[in-house]
């Protein structure tokens, strides 16, 4: 045991000295950032015209502007969702990352994350606080209703699972004697998170924090009367002292496979298409053989990647340290030996043969072949706080996935910092270039005008291509809507009067649901979404996936896609590329400093635009189908099924002419204002710039910068040496 002991030590230290490293470059950039503001700072004040003319006052507030929207400027946060079902471990894993055991209540007899909870660094005060949506009083006792129904149901189909949920979220609010009452009667009972439909939980302590929270995100079927958890949309919790984790990224908790509720449903896809990572948890004595892990991921996929801008996924095996060696070994071939160290053997053993088998299953996978990353990590959340369980700190594997935080985080701040000083630096190059006299120098109006036609042809070129892309679209578009119309009456059957296996009930409850919730629903009795609108949606994207992937793509070029288009797009071209006068250099690098901005800026749109464009197939269809849902949700009592299906079955053969191409049309005009607004900011912007780079009344009226330029290409290289 001493040279366990001695190996623990070693990777002790290791683990230290990576967190110091990570520390140190932290806190480095952060001081070139604040010094190269500090140093902005100053030029803002010294911004006063030596002719005050209406021109100079125009210019001098816009490059104020320019300065000041630098400092406002973020980079929009990381999202990273954690998917896994119940009891898979997903709150315990967040409290370890944190390094706080009990900051975040688990799970005691049910669901404890049935809700969206999204974890983030409090970055201004040192406080531990939580911001708790709830969904509105009426939306509650439409639901209230719902259960009351499940609960006094006595249909034939009737579902135990359904009920006890039914009963459990009653008792939750109102108390154990509630199950016995009417609605009028649970009606008339105040609720008082009801009233700004919010509640703020801010406390010093982490311990008062976990105990105040508890009421909103844990359920615990031995605690009844005024648990809220039933009521709760999403939660924001923000932790103080986790900046070097968290500054640039947010952590969302997610239920599984959604909600059966429709707000919940839609923040759930909403959050979920946010992400730019997802971790996918299963415990480890499931994760090898269990395929939740993989139909989570189909089920998911198509909202991170086509409707998303997700790459990089991370499975996560957890509960690495529940082991039973007798057990185990029972399965091996070749046993491990009995000894001292036969735990620790057998769970690196096992952790090992997890990672293999799933590596090896993502190679067999429809996924393989779809460009994206995977990395397998097996943790223990529990191991990492108590080192009497026999794994060594960094075999939790949770340091590990400390290091991926921190390297995202780092990686997004030395991001923020070049950007920033290339700014600063293109700003202060134009101020500079007015310390002469321009008006006698020709070839600034030969740039100027060299400039503007580059502007032109550039713009020319790049409406040529946005047509080749609609055009290209279009075809898979259509593909879709022929395939759509043939097969979408068969296709829809399959959801709407399926063939159910024996003992699989409750199909007349999840009908109902469907139709309350504009044609999807997730079934806890079926353990899986069900959506028609998506079914009636497949053909079209099955057609326009292929096309669609290659004109948006995330983070992989394909030669053709807009942001591809747009990083490319230039008017320093290579007539205005070398300038012959230093002044005339000094426009060009703030030119392609402002250039490059706006271009960072659209391509953020353009993954923010292009998961409206993806999802505009299936909204489209909803849509078309809102009112057959909202008359199919209306037919109660005996044989109301039957009728539910009719009604269904019906308005899909009457709509079937228009519904698809609509979607096309509605994909097609999407992209169309998509790239008008692209090429449009990309005119405006850039004739302004080349406006105020040679505005003739400015000359003398400026400053000297040449130290204040110098400094930040010090500071420049400092940050490369730091990222280097």
């Amino acid at each position: 045991m001493a040279s366990y002991g001695m190996k623990r030590k070693r990777d002790e230290d290791q683990s230290d000295s990576s967190n110091r490293f990570h520390s140190s470059q932290l806190q480095l950039t952060t001081e070139i950032m604040e010094k190269t503001k500090n140093i902005m700072s100053e030029v803002v004040k010294k911004i006063q015209p030596l002719k005050t003319t209406s021109e100079t006052t125009e210019f001098h507030q816009y490059i104020k502007n320019i300065i000041s929207n630098m400092d406002k400027s973020k980079e929009k946060k990381k999202t990273i969702g954690i998917l896994g079902y119940t009891g898979e471990g997903k709150t315990t894993l967040l409290n370890a990352l944190l390094g706080k055991r009990y900051i975040l209540p688990s799970g005691c007899n049910g669901a404890c994350t049935a809700v969206v909870t999204q974890v983030e660094a409090n970055l201004t005060d040192h406080n531990y606080t939580a911001e708790i949506e709830v969904i509105s009083k009426e939306e509650w006792e439409t639901q209230l209703k719902d259960l009351l129904s499940i609960k006094k149901s006595q249909s034939k189909d009737k579902n135990k699972d359904l009920t006890d949920d039914a009963i459990e979220k009653i008792t939750a609010l109102y108390g154990t004697d509630a199950k016995d009452k009417t609605f009028e009667e649970l009606k008339k009972i105040d609720i008082p998170v009801f009233a700004n439909n919010k509640k703020d939980v801010s406390c010093i302590e982490v311990s008062e924090f976990a105990s105040e929270l508890k009421r909103y995100v844990q359920h615990n079927t031995s605690r009844t009367g005024h648990w809220y958890w039933p009521l709760v949309k999403s939660v924001k919790i923000k932790i103080p002292d986790c900046r070097e984790l968290l500054e640039h990224i947010v952590l969302v908790d997610l239920p599984g496979s959604g909600n059966c509720n429709k707000a919940r449903a839609n923040l759930w896809k909403s959050k979920l298409r946010d992400c730019c990572s997802v971790w996918i948890l299963s415990n480890i004595n499931r994760a090898v053989n269990n395929k939740d892990a993989w139909e989570m991921l189909n089920h998911c996929y198509q909202d991170m990647v086509q409707a998303g801008e997700c790459r990089d996924f991370n499975f996560i095996c957890t509960k690495s340290d529940e082991m039973d060696p007798g057990e185990y070994n029972s399965t091996l071939e070749k046993q491990i030996p009995e000894d001292k160290n036969q735990m620790t053997n057998c769970i690196l053993h096992r952790n090992k043969r997890a990672k293999e088998t799933l590596e090896k299953s993502l190679e067999n996978s429809e996924f393989k072949n779809e460009n994206i990353h995977l990395q397998v990590f097996t943790v223990s959340s529990k191991a990492f706080f108590n080192h009497n369980l026999g794994v060594r700190r960094d075999d939790t594997e949770i340091p590990q996935l400390q290091d991926v935080l921190k390297k995202i985080n780092k990686s997004i701040n030395q991001e923020l910092s070049r950007n920033y000083i290339k700014e600063a630096s293109g700003v202060l190059s134009l101020i500079q270039s007015f310390q002469s006299d321009r008006r006698k120098r020709m070839a600034e109006a030969d740039m100027k005008k060299g400039l503007l036609l580059n502007l032109e042809k550039a713009l020319e070129k790049l409406e040529y291509q946005f047509d080749m892309l609609r055009c290209f679209l279009d075809k898979g578009l259509s593909d879709g809507v022929d395939k759509s119309e043939k097969s979408c009456l068969d296709d829809a059957k399959e959801i709407i009067s399926p063939d159910l296996p024996q003992g699989q009930g409750g199909f007349r409850k999840i009908l109902q649901d469907l139709c309350r919730n504009g044609g999807s629903h997730t079934s806890k009795a079926w353990k899986r979404n069900i959506d028609l609108n998506k079914c009636l949606a497949k053909h079209m994207y099955e057609n326009m996936n292929p096309r669609f992937n290659l004109i948006f793509p995330v983070n992989t070029k394909t030669g053709i896609s807009v942001q591809e288009l747009i990083d490319k797009f230039s008017i320093i071209q290579p007539d205005t590329a070398n300038p012959p006068s230093l002044i005339l250099q000094y426009i060009n690098k703030f030119i392609k400093s402002q250039e490059d901005k706006l271009k960072e800026l659209l391509k953020h749109e353009v993954v923010n635009k292009k998961k409206e464009i993806y999802t505009s197939v299936e909204a489209t269809i909803q849509n078309a189908m809102a009112s057959c849902y909202k008359e199919a949700a209306e037919k109660t009592g005996e044989g109301s099924t039957k009728e539910k299906q009719r009604i269904l079955k019906t308005r899909i053969e009457s709509l079937k002419p228009d519904i698809f191409r609509n979607a096309k049309k509605a994909v097609l005009i999407k992209t169309n204002e998509l790239m008008e607004y692209i090429k449009k900011s990309m005119e405006f912007v850039l004739k302004k710039l080349i406006r105020y780079s040679f505005a003739k009344a400015i000359q003398n009226t400026m400053w000297d910068v040449s130290k204040e330029i110098e400094e930040l290409e010090k500071l420049s290289a400092q940050l490369t040496d730091n990222t280097g």
